[in-house]
């Protein structure tokens, strides 16, 4: 068992029960962690109280991580409630409806800036406001996927703010590494999450993985939280600028 007892961990991007994020949140909070949990706005607001009562210790924050100063703000509160950080968790990505359903060819400008201002520049954004209170090192991570690689149906422009998010892990590893702070991902495999609704034909994805993945099965939440607390964890302590897949061996696979 992983203790992760007097570690503060922040989790950003908390939608709904069936979000990554609440599963990593669950995990780490198992295994010790005190948690902060960061929703975006007032709408998703009694989601996150509903759910803080099953975590122990926890706090709720406000944080739209598209504005800067909302990002100020919430670091300044998180200063201010735990003086520290140890753990940072990313699981935050958007895309305009239009720029996943439509050919990829007709992405919009407006539409490429916004996928990958809150898809990829945001974990930059919260590295460099976390960056100050990481006093003692600590792990940052952040969610990506497969399609940031190869191309899949109705992903579009997504896979492409995906591939920018794997390239800024490695490029803040390389800028935290020297204050002991590790940057990683984890590349999951595709779950009935918000964020997947938008994503058409996404039961013939979850019904390829089943057929064609090693274990023959789909990964469910709590496998990627399991993964999240073993990379915040001390066991890997020579791990950074890595991207970890927890697909069930799809990745692997040709046809």
């Amino acid at each position: 068992m992983i203790d992760l007892t007097g570690k503060v961990a922040v989790v950003f991007g908390l939608a709904n029960k069936r979000s990554i994020a609440w599963a990593i949140a669950q995990k780490l909070n198992e295994a010790g962690a005190r948690l902060a949990i960061c929703y975006q706005n007032e709408r998703l607001k009694k989601e996150a109280e509903s759910l803080i009562p099953e975590l122990r210790d926890a706090q709720i924050f406000q944080c739209d991580v598209s504005n800067d100063a909302e990002i100020e703000t919430v670091f300044e509160q998180l200063k201010i409630a735990y003086g520290k950080l140890d753990i940072v968790v990313h699981s935050v990505a958007f895309a305009p409806a239009d720029a996943i359903k439509n050919d990829f060819l007709f992405t919009t400008r407006e539409d490429f800036r916004i996928a990958h201002d809150i898809s990829a520049y945001s974990l930059i954004a919260l590295a460099r406001g976390a960056a100050p209170l990481m006093t003692e090192g600590g792990s940052i991570l952040t969610l990506t996927y497969y399609g940031s690689t190869k191309v899949f149906p109705n992903y579009n422009v997504m896979g492409v703010a995906k591939a920018a998010l794997e390239a800024t892990v490695r490029y803040l590893a390389a800028s935290l590494g020297s204050k002991g702070i590790r940057v990683n991902a984890i590349s999951a495999g595709p779950i009935k999450t918000l964020a997947a609704r938008g994503i058409g034909d996404f039961t013939k994805i979850l019904n390829a993985v089943e057929e064609r993945a090693p274990l023959h099965r789909n990964v469910d939440q709590l496998e990627v939280g399991n993964t999240a607390v073993f990379l915040a964890s001390p066991l890997a302590s020579g791990i950074t600028g890595e991207i970890t897949f927890v697909d069930c061996g799809y990745n692997v696979t040709g046809l």
